[in-house]
């Protein structure tokens, strides 16, 4: 039986391809703890840190037999967990852009923040988004979520095809994703 923990890096990268649980397992003893130290140190948030590291784990896992490192493991490991951190800052920046933008003033600490309004600006943010849609892409998506109709009843209504229907509410919902930001849209969807 082999001792992965006297490999070296680029031979543990090696045999991870042809699908070796052990030599997995090895990788992530010996950079789990390091990865995550260093998420840690850019994000300052541990529960952010430990997703970042288990998302890079869990990609490479699902995608060890396709592995191409141009580079060391350590590296591939590092440049990962980075462009992961940045990810999360892009959508950071984003939200609070949103907000600025919008004028919608989220504070999550204060206390006294008064959650009637903060819901009816949102739902008056959404019906705005709604509103702007293109006619089509409005109306198919105002019949499945305000009408409660299935695709195919919408097909028949509005005399196209289911295809066309599903492109349609897609479509809206990448729109209302973009023009929202991420926390309200899926505010709104577990809401509606």
């Amino acid at each position: 039986m082999i001792d992965y923990r006297i490999l070296a890096d680029d031979d543990l990268a090696s045999l991870l391809r042809s699908g070796n649980d052990a030599v997995f397992k090895e990788i992530y003893q010996r950079y789990d703890k390091l990865l995550f130290l260093y998420a840690f140190k850019k994000l300052r948030n541990e529960e952010e840190a430990k997703d970042v590291v288990q998302d890079v784990f869990l990609w490479m896992l699902k995608n060890r037999e396709t592995l191409t490192l141009k580079t060391t493991l350590s590296g591939y490991l590092y440049k990962s967990v980075l462009n992961k951190v940045f990810d999360i800052f892009k959508h950071k920046d984003i939200i609070r852009q949103y907000i600025e933008r919008t004028d919608l003033a989220i504070d999550v600490d204060s206390v006294e923040t008064d959650y009637l309004i903060r819901e009816k600006e949102i739902a008056a943010i959404i019906e705005r988004e709604i509103a702007a849609m293109p006619a089509r892409m409005r109306e198919v998506y105002e019949l499945k979520r305000k009408s409660y109709l299935s695709t195919k009843q919408i097909a028949e209504q509005l005399g196209i095809s289911e295809h066309t229907v599903s492109t349609q509410l897609k479509n809206a919902m990448k729109y209302l994703k973009v023009k929202l930001g991420v926390v309200i849209y899926v505010l709104y969807i577990l809401n509606s």
